[in-house]
């Protein structure tokens, strides 16, 4: 078979198999003219998941940070230190200080120099103990031998709370220890009461302070809340040591006994005083220490419940040298012994400090280089203070002013 024949045989197939049918198929077409086919355009489904996922991250993260802000600002110890100041902190589980409060007006006096606690927030709590503890032995308020600190720590957690006592305790030995103070340290752990957190807010004290009332109370029931409140912690110790026979008279009482005796015998101005309580002491008693301008000390010893002149104690006079000090010796020319009223003036005024704010003050007589001379220590707000001065002329040989550490 040709080409030609095999073109042929395939056209005249191609034709049977789809007929021309063009006018056909036009007439069919034209039967549908005018009608409109509805068209619905299906649009593509947006995948959810990644705006479900983020709000679950949304929420998380919010419920995350609602949860840290939480923990880093609710309370999980209440810590309260008490002198006669009464200071209370609250932390959180960090350790941080959420606030300090001074409770009463001794205490405003001791953070002074902190914003009134407000410069301890967010400080990690045994750095704020240090620096409280640190402006009660700047102010005097553990200077003497029979002072004492009570640290309380309040908190559900009992182990918690006494970790925290421990480590708050030997804080608090350091400084006393590098301080060089006599204090002593008691410390407690408490657990929440209702009854004796308002008897706190009601007199103006630590819960601490009141558990150790309450102590007092225990053993002599007669006794008031109100008036014991009002006592420092180490008249509160010795009282409950002593088995709480009856209300003593107080240190300020004690001091207005003493200085009305006091003056008696010596109108001049009262340059310095310390009461010590002696209630575990038979008989109980305070023990008063006054110093005058002219240089006179005095140590009064009064009935702990009577407010009786057990004893005066004269230490000191103005013409007197301190027993054990060298004697003057004559210098050619030489003017007297200044005395110690007179060089204490000097030092002071030229600190230019006011003489009711100088605590530990200490003046002895000293020969150096064959000079007689004054050695002057002492302590206002947050300064130290030593002087040399000539015992005969008064000039200042040296002086030293720095923080008191």
């Amino acid at each position: 078979m040709t080409n030609e024949k095999m073109k042929r045989r395939l056209a005249s197939a191609l034709e049977k198999t789809a007929p021309d049918d063009v006018n056909g198929v036009l007439s069919r077409c034209e039967v549908r003219k005018g009608t409109v086919i509805s068209m619905t355009t299906r649009k593509p489904t947006k995948k959810r998941w990644p705006a479900l996922v983020a709000a679950c991250l949304a929420v998380m993260l919010l419920c995350g940070a609602g949860l840290f802000y939480q923990q880093t600002n609710a309370v999980a110890s209440v810590v309260s230190l008490d002198v006669n100041p009464s200071i209370e902190l609250k932390v959180n589980r960090s350790e941080k200080v959420l606030v300090c409060t001074p409770l009463n007006d001794d205490a405003k006096a001791v953070l002074a120099d902190m914003g009134n606690g407000a410069d301890l927030r967010g400080a990690k709590l045994d750095v704020a103990v240090n620096a409280i503890v640190g402006s009660l032995v700047r102010n005097g308020y553990l200077s003497s031998i029979s002072s004492a600190i009570m640290i309380s720590v309040e908190d559900k957690d009992t182990a918690r709370a006494e970790k925290l006592q421990r480590e708050l305790t030997s804080a608090v030995d350091d400084v006393l220890q590098t301080s060089a103070s006599r204090a002593s340290v008691l410390t407690q752990t408490l657990t929440q009461d209702a009854e004796r957190e308002q008897q706190a807010r009601e007199n103006n004290i630590s819960t601490g302070k009141a558990a150790l009332v309450n102590r007092v109370l225990s053993i002599n029931p007669s006794l008031k809340f109100a008036e014991l409140a009002a006592l420092s912690v180490e008249e509160l110790k010795d009282l409950a040591e002593a088995g709480a026979p009856a209300m003593p008279i107080g240190k300020d009482k004690a001091l207005a006994i003493a200085v009305a005796e006091f003056g008696k015998e010596n109108s001049a101005e009262i340059l310095y005083s310390e009461v010590d309580p002696e209630l575990d002491e038979s008989p109980a008693h305070y023990e008063v220490e006054i110093t005058s301008r002219s240089g006179e000390e005095i140590e009064y010893k009064i009935d702990a419940y009577t407010g009786a002149v057990l004893e005066i104690k004269r230490e000191m006079a103005d013409d007197e040298e301190p027993e054990g000090q060298p004697s003057k010796p004559e210098q050619p020319g030489a003017a007297q012994n200044i005395g110690y009223a007179k060089v204490k003036s000097i030092a002071l005024s030229h600190a230019g400090v006011d003489a009711d704010t100088v605590y530990d003050m200490n003046v002895k007589l000293d020969v150096e280089n064959g000079v007689v001379i004054y050695e002057v220590e002492f302590k206002s707000g947050n300064m130290e203070y030593d002087y040399e001065i000539d015992a005969a002329s008064g000039i200042i040989l040296k002086y030293e002013a720095e923080l008191d550490d």
